[in-house]
């Protein structure tokens, strides 16, 4: 019997690439015995890529590889929200699809494929960091800040670079089954298996505000996080309507005055699970959200994970 044909994985290397990006799809699919993949890594031409953080590339092959590959994976690039990649990447990107391909940005690689046109109409994600950007430059893109992955069939996108191995596996998983993916994860000393739905930990759940016009009054409720806020009080405190508070909070952060102050308590949660002993009924009392069922609810909804799991990932000393 002839063996089957190993599938074919590609990896573009464009301008700026972030070395570990790259470094995640070519080591995870790399040929061998239990992994029936075989990779190329590629740039817009052969030869040397300018990467991110002090290193370059020599990619032996060129868009040619888009032609040739089953996968095609995007690493994260710098200055994404600056300008999108060349037309002949593009091009390449749009015809592999076209072809049948699938195409799976890791991280900042999102705009790269958001440039294709082929997230319009659906959900995507990138690092935090950029998921504003990514929604300012391409609005018809569904971003979604708050998951690690987002498979949309034969588009998929990733959070920052840990994610990339999280949306690896989970490919693997797809084209091979679960022992593959776990033999893998193994090897990689990484976890088996994270939920796309699980959030990016960022730093904060409370945005950073885009205007200033109510500084005082999120300093004012920040140090009231424990106690009753309500609209109107925060009203108050800003000498305007509630009407007008509401709609010049969401310009300011994207959010409506109680909606921010529920994140603001999930950060002040997320605190006291990392720093102190406390438990979780407690810590409800302390930041204002009254029953540890209703703190449950919430982090599950704003982070995608229990105050319990959150604790043992994030507590001191680990």
């Amino acid at each position: 019997m002839p063996s089957p044909r190993l599938r074919r994985v590609a990896v573009l290397v464009l301008e700026g690439a972030k070395p570990l990006d790259v470094g995640i799809p070519a080591q995870v699919f790399t040929t061998r015995a239990s992994m029936p993949y075989e990779v190329r890594v590629c740039g817009a031409a052969p030869g040397l890529v300018t990467g991110g953080d002090g290193l370059s590339y020599h990619v032996a092959h060129g868009l040619s590889a888009l032609a040739w590959a089953d996968v095609v994976f995007l690493p994260g690039y710098r200055t994404p929200d600056r300008d999108d990649p060349p037309r002949s990447v593009v091009e390449a990107l749009s015809g592999a699809h076209e072809r049948g391909a699938r195409l799976a940005a890791i991280s900042t690689g999102a705009f790269a494929l958001a440039a294709t046109g082929l997230l319009d109409g659906r959900r995507a994600t990138t690092h935090w960091h950029y998921t504003r950007a990514l929604a300012r430059r391409h609005p018809r893109v569904r971003v979604d800040e708050n998951v690690l992955f987002v498979d949309e069939g034969s588009v998929l996108t990733s959070a920052g670079a840990a994610s990339g191995i999280d949306l690896c596996l989970h490919i693997l998983r797809g084209d091979l089954g679960v022992a593959a993916s776990n033999h893998a994860a193994r090897r990689l000393v990484a976890a088996p298996y994270r939920s796309g739905g699980q959030a990016q930990y960022v730093p904060r759940s409370v945005p950073e505000p885009l205007g200033e016009r109510f500084a005082a009054t999120r300093e004012w409720a920040l140090g009231r996080l424990g106690e009753p806020l309500t609209l109107e009080a925060m009203a108050r405190h800003a000498a305007v309507s509630a009407r007008t508070l509401s709609r010049r909070f969401v310009e300011d952060t994207g959010y409506t005055p109680m909606q921010w102050v529920l994140r603001a308590r999930i950060d002040m949660a997320r605190e006291l699970l990392e720093r102190s002993e406390r438990g979780v009924e407690q810590i409800a009392v302390d930041v204002g959200l009254g029953t540890g069922a209703n703190l449950r609810l919430h982090f599950q909804h704003i982070l995608g994970t229990t105050p319990s799991e959150y604790r043992r990932t994030f507590s001191r000393g680990e």
